[in-house]
């Protein structure tokens, strides 16, 4: 199950009594707050995980149809690693 930031936004929805569109800006913030923190250091959210940019290498890319073989440049992206309770509760 996939679960998206409509349905967490829903869930602080019903856990507190504030307006959907306060719940939204509220995750949209928190997202926000995470992406810019973490272009300079790890943001750590305990029992939770932590998030952290990567850079991805510069590699060759083919298309399947043609075959033909062209250079994907690297580039940032960010990368969760869960923590160890996050990770006995799902398995």
């Amino acid at each position: 199950m996939t679960t998206t930031k409509k349905d967490i936004g829903n869930s602080v929805l019903q856990k507190t009594d504030i307006s959907s569109e306060d719940a939204k800006n509220i995750l949209n913030s928190f997202i926000d707050l995470i992406k810019i923190h973490s272009k300079t250091k790890i943001v750590k959210i305990g029992k939770f995980g932590s998030f952290q940019f990567k850079i991805t290498p510069k590699r060759i890319g083919r298309n399947p149809k043609n075959r033909q073989e062209f250079m994907i440049n690297s580039f940032k992206r960010l990368a969760f690693k869960p923590s160890f309770d996050i990770k006995n509760n799902l398995n």
